[in-house]
């Protein structure tokens, strides 16, 4: 079960993923996606978050896969943690 949602979420990831590389990248660093993150889910712990965008900040599939996957963990909200992630890779 696992696995298959895992796959199920990198297969929207990527999918989604030509949609956010047409958008421009205003504001697009690690630092925008800890704000966003942290405004709209004031509940995370401020270090997870930071450590997650950072993560993501190479802009490589896998690193922003494992920064929403560190959001997820921290109960950040899927779309919230997926435009955050994306954001922090873009630069």
């Amino acid at each position: 079960m696992l696995k298959r949602l895992a796959a199920a979420v990198g297969g929207l990831a990527l999918a989604l993923g030509g949609v956010v590389a047409a958008a421009p990248a205003a504001n697009a660093t690690p630092q925008a996606c800890f704000y966003q993150v942290l405004e709209q889910h004031p509940g995370a712990d401020p270090a997870v978050v930071e450590h997650a965008c950072r993560t993501a900040a190479d802009g490589s599939p896998e690193s922003v896969r494992a920064c929403y996957f560190e959001l997820r963990r921290e109960y950040v909200p899927a779309q919230l943690a997926l435009d955050a992630c994306r954001r922090a890779s873009q630069e």
